[in-house]
């Protein structure tokens, strides 16, 4: 995941770009969970669809029944992919108790739940972009539930 304002941040403490997003994950989680809350791309297109998202799990199903038109542009798949990813990993961070953004050595933002189990929600994001399958709300019910933990990655 490329964010150009870290660019300035990790040159000047000489580290990678994911160790420079994973400072900012511990010495500011608010400004780093609105910057995944975004979504532009995401917003947008479930927008044009009359869905407005509203960082819900409820939103995360209205999702799942919009029709997958994205998958007729190749170039905007991987985009809008990331997006549902980052969106699902919202909702999590802002629904499920003890959930927060983390960042792997890889750069790759996870969902760290309160058990310690890690959701890779970009690749979810991705495989539902993709195929439909996992369902957003699928993974958010999957993570969200109190019983016991499977690992996603």
């Amino acid at each position: 995941m490329n964010i150009p304002f870290l660019d300035n941040w990790r040159k000047r403490q000489g580290g990678t770009q994911a160790a420079a997003m994973a400072a900012a994950v511990r010495t500011d989680p608010d400004g780093v969970a609105e910057l995944f809350a975004e979504c532009e791309l995401l917003r947008a297109r479930a927008a044009r669809e009359g869905l407005r998202l509203d960082d819900s799990p409820a939103s995360l199903s209205a999702l799942d029944q919009l029709p997958p038109r994205w998958r007729d542009d190749p170039d905007e798949l991987p985009w809008l992919g990331n997006d549902a990813g980052l969106y699902l990993g919202t909702v999590l961070v802002r629904t499920v108790p003890g959930a927060g953004w983390d960042i792997l050595a890889s750069g790759q933002p996870v969902v760290r739940l309160a058990s310690g189990r890690e959701i890779d929600v970009v690749a979810a994001g991705l495989d539902w972009a993709m195929t439909g399958s996992p369902e957003l709300s699928e993974m958010y019910a999957e993570s969200a539930e109190s019983g016991p933990r499977h690992t996603t990655r």
